[in-house]
């Protein structure tokens, strides 16, 4: 803790100096690839920089401090935060005295973290996950004492309850209830990288929600790896931070099917807040390449499940996330995922081609399906997605539909873009002005990943 407090003040007189040298805040970039979770990360990194002085900028030429916080869930994903790293050399050789930084969930691996040592010299800083703690310390010992840092401590650390994020969003954010991941899918590096679940105490995630409640936030985001294991019980949760008062919407991801209860669907349905969708990833519509998944669940549980929302309420909806090309997935076990999209009807799919990840027990399986049939599955996948929602959607026609607006819309200048209760995009003739706001869009077209509407009224 003294060291901490150490490291603390030495980087306040740093800010200091540097506002009193310059005539403005040191600036930090603070850019997060990936899910959910870790833009919540990075928010909480910009949240302890700027206790210590820290501005912020989207722009590298601009800044003092670039942080990027990684993802390490796919290869294209990691591909992209190399280059960017080469992209900072340059820049590096024109501002020496520029501090970049690595973090997240690629700097938790042995291997990348000694390949950015070796190949990256104009990295300063590597910290894993487990390090988020001690950014102050390792601030400190590159900036005051010039030396390169990499810390990639598997130990886990207690939970912050309480820590502070600088959220980008004005009416949107997203509140972690849990870290880590017990599940060992064979293909999933994350329990590596993130070690093994730790929940929040639900009286700070309720003290946390009261105040984006009484701050205006429109929509909260419960974030977990698997929402479903909360230590404390998930429907509790829920319905506690449901009685929040407030005119905000609840969401939450991800929800593992192993764990997804018969009285999780009656805690959704029941809580008015809440919003009536569920993300369940299936990712196969094998049982044999379930198995290999490790899963922990049949294609017959899954469909329970998804047999008991449709029974309680047909319009519910659902999304998934799908893996093309698993290792030994045969032509005929892929149609049976093709099949599964028919039979639930999802709204929307997140698909992927496997992607091999070094260190998980799928990596060590023989892999005969070649990058080009895995890519001629995978639009297949999505013809069959785009025929099915694109007649599913058509149950919203002529509905209205209570659309939270995030922003200027595709179809032109004129066009706003939102999403509904079920998390449906939804394009209507708008102005800037309604960011931020609930307001009723009735539905006149659907579309096979969207909705077209009207605008019947404003701050609903």
């Amino acid at each position: 803790m003294e060291e901490h407090s150490r490291a603390q003040r030495f980087l306040l007189a740093y800010t200091s100096d540097f506002i009193a040298r310059t005539g403005r805040n040191p600036l930090a970039l603070v850019h997060s690839f990936g899910c959910q979770q870790n833009v919540s990360d990075g928010e909480r990194l910009m949240g302890r920089l700027a206790a210590v002085g820290y501005g912020f900028t989207k722009d590298p030429e601009e800044a003092s401090l670039i942080i990027y916080n990684t993802c390490a869930v796919r290869e294209n994903a990691e591909d992209r935060v190399y280059g960017a790293i080469g992209q900072l050399k340059h820049l590096k050789e024109r501002k020496p005295e520029l501090v970049i930084g690595i973090c997240g969930c690629m700097a938790q691996q042995k291997h990348v973290a000694e390949k950015i040592k070796e190949t990256y010299k104009q990295v300063d800083l590597v910290f894993g996950t487990f390090a988020y703690n001690d950014l102050y310390e390792m601030l400190c010992e590159v900036i005051e004492n010039k030396k390169r840092v990499f810390n990639r401590s598997e130990r886990p650390t207690d939970i912050d309850e309480d820590f502070v994020q600088l959220r980008e969003n004005s009416f949107q954010a997203f509140v972690p209830i849990m870290y880590g991941c017990n599940n060992f899918c064979t293909y999933c590096i994350v329990p590596y990288v993130r070690g093994r679940e730790r929940s929040r105490r639900p009286e700070s995630i309720i003290r946390e929600v009261q105040g984006l409640a009484d701050s205006g936030y429109k929509e909260i985001t419960l974030l977990g790896q698997n929402v479903n294991s909360y230590s404390y019980g998930f429907s509790e949760l829920l319905r506690a931070v449901n009685d929040i008062e407030g005119d905000f919407r609840i969401r939450f991801m991800s929800s593992h099917p192993k764990d997804a209860s018969m009285e999780l669907i009656d805690t959704i349905l029941s809580c008015d807040k809440v919003c009536k969708q569920l993300h369940l990833p299936v990712q196969a519509g094998s049982d044999r390449v379930l198995k290999l998944m490790n899963r922990k669940y049949d294609t017959t549980t899954y469909l329970e499940i998804v047999d008991y929302i449709r029974d309680k309420a047909p319009g519910f909806s659902l999304s998934t996330d799908i893996i093309v090309g698993f290792p030994g997935e045969t032509y005929e076990e892929f149609c049976m995922t093709k099949a599964l999209i028919k039979r639930v009807k999802y709204d929307n799919i997140y698909s992927f081609v496997y992607s091999k990840r070094s260190g998980t027990p799928a990596a060590e399986l023989p892999d005969d399906i070649s990058d080009k049939q895995k890519g001629l599955w995978l639009r297949e996948l999505l013809l069959e997605q785009r025929e099915t929602s694109s007649v599913w959607l058509r149950r919203f026609i002529g509905q209205i539909c209570r659309v939270l607006v995030e922003g200027k819309g595709r179809k032109s200048e004129e066009y706003m873009t939102g999403k509904n209760d079920e998390g449906i995009i939804v394009e209507f003739k708008g102005s800037e002005e309604l960011i931020g706001k609930f307001v009723p869009v009735r539905i006149t077209k659907a579309m096979n990943w969207a909705l077209e509407g009207e605008l019947t009224g404003i701050d609903q």
